[in-house]
């Protein structure tokens, strides 16, 4: 059984030692243990210092942003042969020691993915805004995914293979609400446990809190919506449905009941006619997002497959020692590997 642990980085140099000193060297259940960390196109000495600590170092040619570096990690493990992958962040906000807890379910067979529950409403260098927000966030998503994930903004999570073969990040700034819906939406199963965490300096993924609040809705609609376009245009066209009724039902009222002739309202029937044909138009529009819905899975089923093979092609290829590091530069998205042949013929495992 094999754990890779992925660390998504951008300037991290000030943390990224301590981080990689507090990751666990051996756990029960687990035969090997490996550490990937994908260097968003930092400016300071991350990757160097990743490499010289013995991780693989997946680097990004420029600053690609934490979705994008969530998925090349994904994609790296997967190609490096893991079993379970373990997502923690550079600014040593989760405790390795959180590790064994968070893998246990995935180790027993009880689930697909794991999400560390910080306990926000207890953690004390939280604001009650930011507390209050997270409670009501994390509660839109349960109802949006289906999941019953108390903490949905954590990044500390993990995947079992299955799980990080089925999820496809297609946002560009967080991967945290995404890959909830998705997994909801895919049938996997996701559970939580209970986690500590540090304070961190400002975050550098949103200038602020309303503006991850905008980012964060933006994201919830949009993957909500590609998962689920039909209930969603028929949501709209619904709103514009009724309000063409009431309109009608206005004018009759007066015709009919108050017993007013001649062209009087007329202007109600004009309006609701517009709101009806565009309610007719938003359902016309979400019968034809979910033909394009059912096309996107047949998709995401051919990419799963495809990466089902890289798999066994990876712990083939690492199995009969024919330059595993060349396989990795191919079947990833990095440009190069820091330091990566060195690692795979050492070890490299911390």
């Amino acid at each position: 059984m094999k754990l890779v642990i992925q660390i998504p980085c951008y300037n991290e140099e000030e943390t990224l030692p301590a981080v990689l000193a507090d990751l666990p060297k051996s756990l029960p259940g687990i035969d090997e243990i490996q550490v990937v960390v994908i260097d968003d196109g930092s400016t300071d000495q991350t990757a160097n210092l990743a490499n010289m600590l013995g991780a693989y170092v997946a680097p990004h040619t420029g600053n690609k942003g934490l979705a994008a570096a969530f998925q090349t990690g994904l994609d790296t493990c997967l190609a490096m042969g893991a079993d379970i992958i373990v997502n923690t962040d550079g600014d040593h906000q989760y405790s390795g020691s959180d590790i064994p807890a968070l893998i246990k379910p995935i180790l027993n067979g009880d689930c697909d993915m794991v999400v560390g529950d910080r306990r926000t409403h207890d953690v004390a260098h939280f604001s009650p805004l930011k507390k209050r927000l997270q409670a009501v966030g994390s509660w839109t998503m349960r109802r949006l995914s289906g999941t019953d994930i108390p903490d949905a903004p954590s990044g500390f999570r993990a995947l079992s293979r299955e799980a990080a073969m089925r999820l496809n990040v297609v946002t560009r700034y967080t991967y945290t609400l995404e890959t909830i819906i998705q997994a909801g939406k895919k049938n996997l199963s996701v559970r939580s446990v209970p986690i500590s965490s540090r304070p961190t300096r400002p975050s550098r993924l949103f200038p602020s809190v309303w503006s991850y609040v905008k980012r964060s809705a933006a994201t919830m609609v949009r993957i909500w919506a590609m998962y689920e376009p039909l209930k969603t245009f028929a949501l709209f066209a619904a709103m514009f449905l009724i309000i063409g009724a009431a309109l009608v039902g206005r004018f009759f009222y007066f015709y009919l009941v108050i017993g007013e002739k001649g062209a009087r309202h007329l202007q109600s029937l004009i309006i609701a006619l517009i709101f009806s044909m565009i309610g007719a138009v938003l359902f016309a529009v979400g019968l034809l997002a979910d033909l394009t819905a059912n096309n996107r899975r047949l998709i995401e089923d051919n990419l799963y497959r495809t990466k089902k093979l890289q798999y066994l092609l990876s712990v083939q290829v690492a199995r009969d020692g024919e330059a595993p590091h060349s396989l990795l530069t191919n079947l990833v998205e990095p440009d190069t590997f820091i330091g990566a042949e060195s690692n795979l013929h050492g070890g490299g495992g911390l």
